[in-house]
């Protein structure tokens, strides 16, 4: 695909969107709300191929995409992966769970046939020559790549002033009300999680941008444990806090989507404890895992405010009736990590940045982060946005050996581990924390307004931004899990599950108890009427 086609992306989508409608089975699957799990046991029981169901999102996506601008591509061959897994049932040589299951990936995940572009004209000729650690591991579990998800342009590290979805991608809109945010930056996932555009979603998060567009889209979403996934081939901000996890609509299907993800990585140092560490992810699922566990309830953030207590208060009482015993924590139980991340993101993007667009292929003439700021001065769709957190970045010297970038980070880690969430599970007695996760979405601005996803990033001073349960999970590099508790004048808001280093399956468990319980997920309208 060309730059010039590239550039043209409604249409080429619309006529990716009807290559192969003849060769797919006439009978069509209906996918709406039905979850991943459903989806396997019925193509285990020849109920259904994998053809059908793919032919079926590409069409819903061509039909109800275009206000939302969630789905940018479809894989140009994603009916013939179908056709592939279909076969392999047929001889009995299926893969396991995932095959023949259609999946949406963010677009910073390098995925052969398709470009990464992170959002940026500067990457549309990205075209990779080896597919992401975690492509891979879905190839091999069967899983059809069915295309790419729009997402916040860089996963949304570009400028403290914000971008609504990408110059790149175009403006991603919220499912229950057009009008308001999809969160940032695997937006473009959650809502196609939401809309049923796929069985399940991959986004990835630095800090909130799983859990949060998760939350405002009314899906399950998970950022694992740093070490848990591979980043390798992952557009990066930091590898110290960058994750990728999965979006959908149910935990057993995140838990099912988690198995096939998690596991060592030589690609990637920071996983090799990842094959030790790792669980069964849908063994772990239990109707009874609350009872007897205590829980710290956080009532902080900026997110906490009178209009989500009532809901809040009402998904404590599920949890309290599951048989959990809640212990409420102070106002002051955690510091703000945040005066921190600034100083260790602006090293940690420059030096991992820059390791990743070396590897880009030759046509991408952008290899350093110099050279994407000089790009985006005179690009015409990137020019006319700030780049304040890029600049800054380049300035700085030294990378990860930098004495300011070292004592930042040491403090970061003491504030929000043993001084933080493990001093608060520790001192309390606690299993895990809950908190709230986002607020309802809010009404979108234009670009260039100052970003409530990347304020924190500013220069600022300690306490001037509310400690955040998000933000120290992802300054510790610990797992965060948001589940919806329903709705909020109409939005969807939901419960955060919080954890120390590897117990992602704790929280999983925690999780699908209080979501069989709840029922809390209210999926948008406009998913269920198709219009």
């Amino acid at each position: 695909m060309s730059y010039r086609s590239l550039m043209y992306l409604p249409m080429v989508l619309a006529l990716s969107l009807t290559v192969g409608s003849a060769a797919a089975a006439k009978k069509l699957y209906n996918v709406v709300e039905v979850p991943l799990a459903q989806i396997s046991a019925d193509l285990t029981a020849r109920k259904v191929t994998s053809v059908e169901i793919t032919q079926t999102y590409i069409n819903r996506i061509a039909s109800l995409n275009a206000p939302l601008h969630a789905v940018i591509m479809i894989a140009p061959d994603a009916l013939d992966q179908a056709a592939a897994s279909d076969e392999r049932r047929a001889g009995g040589r299926a893969l396991g769970a995932l095959d023949g299951v259609p999946i949406l990936l963010k677009d910073n995940l390098d995925a052969v046939g398709m470009p990464t572009t992170a959002g940026s004209y500067a990457l549309v000729q990205n075209y990779p020559s080896k597919d992401s650690e975690v492509v891979r591991r879905l190839r091999a579990a069967g899983a059809v790549i069915l295309g790419k998800a729009n997402t916040s342009q860089f996963a949304g590290y570009r400028t403290v002033t914000g971008i609504n979805g990408s110059p790149f991608g175009g403006s991603t809109n919220n499912p229950y009300d057009i009008s308001r945010s999809a969160g940032g930056s695997s937006n473009g996932s959650s809502i196609s999680a939401a809309m049923s555009f796929s069985a399940g979603t991959i986004g990835t998060e630095t800090s909130g941008s799983i859990v949060g567009p998760s939350s405002l889209n009314g899906i399950v979403g998970i950022k694992p444990t740093i070490g848990l996934v591979s980043r390798r081939g992952i557009v990066p901000i930091s590898l110290n806090q960058d994750s990728a996890g999965p979006i959908t609509r149910t935990v057993r299907d995140a838990a099912m989507m988690l198995n096939v993800l998690a596991g060592s990585d030589r690609g990637d140092p920071w996983t090799v404890d990842s094959d030790a560490k790792r669980k069964d992810y849908v063994a772990a699922l239990s109707d009874t895992a609350l009872q007897g566990k205590r829980l710290g309830v956080l009532r902080i953030g900026e997110y906490y405010t009178d209009a989500i207590v009532p809901r809040y208060n009402e998904a404590l009482k599920v949890l309290a009736a599951r048989g959990a015993e809640l212990v409420e924590l102070p106002a002051d139980s955690l510091s703000d990590s945040s005066v921190y991340t600034r100083t260790t993101l602006l090293h940690e993007f420059k030096e991992d940045l820059t390791a990743y667009l070396g590897g880009t292929p030759q046509a991408v003439k952008v290899k350093t982060l110099a050279d994407l700021i000089a790009f985006s001065k005179t690009e015409p769709h990137e020019r006319m946005h700030a780049m304040d957190l890029w600049e800054a970045a380049e300035r700085t010297q030294g990378g990860r050996k930098n004495p300011d970038y070292i004592a930042a980070s040491n403090e970061g880690k003491r504030v929000s581990t043993k001084d933080g969430i493990d001093r608060l599970l520790k001192d309390y007695k606690l299993d895990a924390l809950v908190s709230v996760t986002a607020g309802p979405a809010w009404l979108i601005e234009p670009d260039g307004t100052a970003s409530a996803y990347a304020s924190f990033l500013s220069e600022h001073k300690a306490g001037d931004f509310p400690p955040s349960a998000i933000n120290s999970a992802a300054t510790a590099g610990y797992p965060v899990m948001s589940v919806p508790m329903g709705l909020v004048g109409g939005l969807p808001v939901g419960i955060l599950f919080v954890g120390t280093a590897w117990s992602d399956a704790l929280l999983i468990s925690l999780a699908y108890d209080y979501e069989q319980a709840s029922h809390a997920r209210v999926p948008p309208p406009r998913a269920l009427s198709g219009r």
